[in-house]
C-alpha cells in the first residue's frame, strides 16, 4: 500500500513538473549582421523571441528557424541559446544563423518553439532587408580615430585586455581623437559596429588596438 501511494505522489510530481500545455511565441525579430571575414563580409541573422511558458523560461527546450522556400533550417537547444532580459522580459535566440555558402535567404520565416513537455508553438517571420552601404573600416593611429562608413550610425564597442565587453559608444564624428570618447581606461581594443536601424542591418568589424 506504501509503494502504491509513492507511485501515485511520483505521478503527480511529475505532472506538474514537465507540463504538456504549448508554449507561446509573444514576439520575434531577425536581424542581419555582416561580419568582417578573411574573404570579405558575412552574412548572419540575429534571430530573437519573447517566449512565454506556464512552467517559465527553464520549460523550454528548443527552438527550430525554417525557411520553407529554400528547405533549410536552423535548429538551436535551450542550451546553446543566448538570453538577454528588457524590462523584466527574458528573450532567447542566437546571433548564429548563417549558411555555408552565399547569402542568407529572404523572405517567410517560420519559427517553432518546443518545451521540455512536448508542447509546441509556430510563428512567421518576414524579413527581406538588404545592405545598402559598403563594409564600414576604422583605423586607429597616433591616439587619432578614422572611420570610413556610409551607416547612419555608428558605434565603438570596448574591450578590455582579455577580450572582455565594456561598454559600446556613440560617435558623433568620423573622425577625432580617442582621447575625447571618453572609453573606459581599462579598454584596450574597439570594433566598430555600423548600424541601419531602417533596414534592420548592422555590420561589425575586427578590434583594433587603441594605442
Amino acid at each position: 500500500m506504501i509503494k502504491k501511494s509513492c507511485l501515485i505522489i511520483l505521478a503527480v510530481i511529475f505532472s506538474f513538473s514537465c507540463s504538456t500545455a504549448e508554449p507561446e511565441i509573444s514576439f520575434g525579430f531577425i536581424q542581419l549582421i555582416q561580419y568582417q571575414g578573411e574573404s570579405g563580409p558575412r552574412e548572419y541573422f540575429s534571430f530573437f523571441i519573447l517566449p512565454y511558458d506556464d512552467d517559465g523560461i527553464d520549460n523550454l527546450d528548443e527552438i527550430y528557424l525554417h525557411h520553407d522556400r529554400s528547405q533549410l533550417f536552423w535548429h538551436i537547444k535551450s542550451d546553446q541559446w543566448l538570453s538577454y532580459t528588457i524590462d523584466g522580459a527574458v528573450w532567447i535566440g542566437t546571433r548564429s544563423i548563417a549558411v555555408t555558402d552565399g547569402s542568407l535567404p529572404r523572405g517567410v520565416f517560420r519559427a517553432v518553439l518546443y518545451n521540455k513537455g512536448g508542447g509546441k508553438h509556430e510563428r512567421s517571420f518576414t524579413y527581406d532587408g538588404s545592405i545598402r552601404y559598403p563594409f564600414p573600416e576604422i583605423e586607429i593611429q597616433e591616439g587619432a580615430y578614422i572611420i570610413l562608413s556610409r551607416w547612419p550610425l555608428n558605434k565603438l564597442i570596448c574591450y578590455d585586455s582579455s577580450g572582455n565587453y565594456l561598454r559600446t559608444v556613440k560617435l558623433d564624428s568620423l573622425t577625432g581623437n580617442i582621447s575625447d570618447l571618453g572609453l573606459p581606461s581599462s579598454a584596450r581594443t574597439v570594433a566598430l559596429w555600423a548600424e541601419d536601424e531602417e533596414n534592420f542591418c548592422s555590420a561589425l568589424t575586427n578590434v583594433v588596438l587603441i594605442n
